[in-house]
């Protein structure tokens, strides 16, 4: 039941509902991060589940990012690079 919850409180505040979260989830399993297609096409399913454009110097950067394993783990390095305050 609360699993239930967080998808019906996730679904309420992003407008993306729960079969598209486990489909996204399904796309990535097992994904190669290392390639750089594999990569811009998740982002882009992301972009367009989130109803939120990247712009391509955002997507370019993220891309890079992740191919070569920079991502990083910190929550105030995620925001910054996310561009938030």
């Amino acid at each position: 039941m609360q699993n239930n919850n967080f998808f019906d409180n996730l679904e309420k505040k992003t407008n993306v509902k729960q079969q598209d979260i486990f489909n996204l989830a399904n796309s990535v399993n097992g994904a190669n991060f290392q390639d750089e297609q594999t990569v811009r096409n998740l982002i882009q399913q992301v972009s367009k589940l989130a109803n939120k454009p990247v712009p391509k110097e955002k997507e370019d950067e993220l891309v890079k990012t992740i191919v070569n394993n920079n991502m990083p783990l910190d929550f105030a390095s995620l925001a910054k690079m996310f561009g938030k305050k």
